[in-house]
C-alpha cells in the first residue's frame, strides 16, 4: 500500500483539492493514523494546496502498508472521481467473495465524472466527440412489451425493467422516448419515427432499448401467438436499417447503442451448441472492389452502410434470458449497477465488458446466460460523461 501512495503521490499532489484534504486529515486523525500535533503541523505550517497535500502523503506513506491502506480507503470514500483518475486500488483487505462482492459495493446512483477526465477525452482522437450542448440534445428510445394478448405471455416484473431503464437513461441526459405494449409492426414504426427526431441532429449519441420475448433474431410483438401464418414479430435487423447511415444521415459518425432484453431460442444457456453456417450466408450480391484509377468526383460521399454501433443482447443465440418476478431482468439490472458505478470513467464497451463479467463472476445462478456483444462498429470509444 505504501508502493500505492509512492506511486500516484505526484498526481495527487497536482489534484487533490483544500477541501478534500482537511477531511482526510480529519478520517486520519479519528483512524489514529495522525495525532493531534501532526495534523495541526500539516494545516498551519504549509499554506499551500500543494505542500500540504505533499507532506500529508509523505507522512502517511512513512508509517507503513496499513496507514497507506486507510488513507486510500478514505480518498476513496470521500472523493470517488479522484481515486479512479490516481488508478488506485485495494480499498480494502481481501475479504471472502461473499462479502467482497455484496451489493452495497455497486453505486445506487450514477458517479459524476470530473471535468478534467471530459476535458483529458476531448482532446483524444480516438474518442467520439461528445459536449455540453450535444448532451442536452441526447434522446433514446425505450420498447417495452409487458402485456399480451395470450396472457400466459405476460412478462411479470418487465415493469421494473421499463422503471430502471428509464431512471438511468435519464440520469445519462437523454430524453426518453418511450412505448409499451407493442405488435411487431407498431415496434418498426416507432423506430421510423425515431429516426426521424429532431434532436438527432445535435445528440452524440442515441440507445434503443427493446425489451421482451424473442426468438433467433427476432422480438416478438404482444399479439405473437404460437403457431400463426403470419406471426407477430420484428426483426432486429431492421434497427441497423432505420438508424443506419443511409436511411438515418443525422446519426452518421455517432454512436448507436443497442440493448435487446429477449430470449434468443430455447435452450439453457449452459448447453453445449454446435456452430451452424446460415443458409443466407452468401455475398454474392457484394460488388467488386473498384478500380481506383477509374474513379471520378461525383459530389456524393460514399459512406458505411453500417457503422458505429454496438449491441448488448442479453443471451447467446439459441439460449434463453432470465427474469425475476419482483426485481425484473437479470441483464437490466446488471446494466443498471454497473452504469451507475462505472460510467463516470470507462467506455461503453468496458461497460458491456463488465455486465457480460457480472454474470460469470458474481452471481453463479445467472451461468445459464451470458450476454453478448453484437455487430460493434464503433470506430472509437465512447462515453457519457455523466453529471456534466
Amino acid at each position: 500500500m505504501a508502493d500505492e501512495l509512492a506511486r500516484v503521490r505526484r498526481k495527487f499532489v497536482d489534484k487533490v483539492s483544500k477541501v478534500l484534504i482537511k477531511q482526510l486529515l480529519d478520517d486520519l486523525l479519528d483512524d489514529g493514523v495522525l495525532n493531534d500535533g501532526q495534523k495541526d503541523s500539516i494545516v498551519e505550517e504549509y499554506s499551500a494546496t500543494a505542500d500540504k497535500a505533499r507532506v500529508l502523503i509523505d507522512t502517511v506513506k512513512k508509517k507503513g502498508d496499513e496507514a497507506s491502506r486507510k488513507l486510500i480507503a478514505h480518498i476513496h470514500s470521500r472523493d470517488s472521481a479522484l481515486y479512479s483518475e490516481l488508478g488506485l486500488s485495494c480499498v480494502q483487505p481481501a475479504q471472502p467473495a461473499a462479502v467482497r462482492l455484496s451489493e452495497q459495493e455497486w453505486s445506487i446512483t450514477l458517479n459524476r465524472a470530473t471535468e478534467s477526465f471530459w476535458m483529458d477525452k476531448v482532446k483524444d482522437n480516438n474518442v467520439y466527440p461528445v459536449d455540453k450542448k450535444s448532451i442536452k440534445n441526447r434522446v433514446a428510445l425505450l420498447i417495452t412489451n409487458i402485456k399480451f394478448t395470450d396472457e400466459k405471455m405476460n412478462r411479470n416484473g418487465a415493469d421494473k425493467d421499463e422503471e430502471n431503464m428509464e431512471k438511468l437513461l435519464t440520469a445519462l441526459k437523454y430524453e426518453v422516448v418511450k412505448y409499451t405494449n407493442l405488435t411487431g409492426k407498431a415496434i418498426d414504426d416507432a423506430i421510423l419515427k425515431f429516426s426521424k427526431h429532431p434532436k438527432l441532429k445535435e445528440t452524440d449519441s442515441v440507445i434503443v432499448v427493446i425489451m421482451s420475448h424473442g426468438k433467433l433474431g427476432k422480438v416478438l410483438g404482444v399479439d405473437w401467438k404460437k403457431g400463426d401464418e403470419k406471426p407477430d414479430e420484428f426483426l432486429i435487423d431492421n434497427i441497423y436499417k432505420h438508424l443506419g447511415s443511409e436511411k438515418c444521415p443525422a446519426l452518421l459518425d455517432k454512436p448507436k447503442i443497442i440493448i435487446i432484453q429477449a430470449c434468443r431460442g430455447e435452450e439453457e444457456g449452459s448447453a453445449f451448441v454446435r456452430d451452424v453456417v446460415s443458409d443466407d450466408a452468401s455475398q454474392s450480391n457484394v460488388p467488386p472492389p473498384a478500380d481506383e484509377d477509374n474513379l471520378e468526383a461525383d459530389a456524393l460521399k460514399c459512406v458505411h452502410k453500417e457503422k458505429d454501433f454496438t449491441a448488448l443482447l442479453s443471451c447467446t443465440p439459441d439460449t434463453v434470458s432470465y427474469r425475476q418476478r419482483d426485481l425484473g431482468s437479470f441483464l437490466i439490472q446488471y446494466i443498471v449497477e454497473v452504469f451507475n458505478t462505472f460510467a463516470h470513467k470507462d467506455d461503453i464497451e468496458e461497460l458491456f465488458r463488465r455486465v457480460m463479467q457480472r454474470f460469470e463472476k458474481f452471481s453463479p445462478q445467472t451461468k445459464r446466460q451470458m450476454p453478448t456483444k453484437d455487430r460493434c462498429t464503433l470506430i472509437k470509444r465512447f462515453y457519457f460523461f455523466p453529471g456534466l
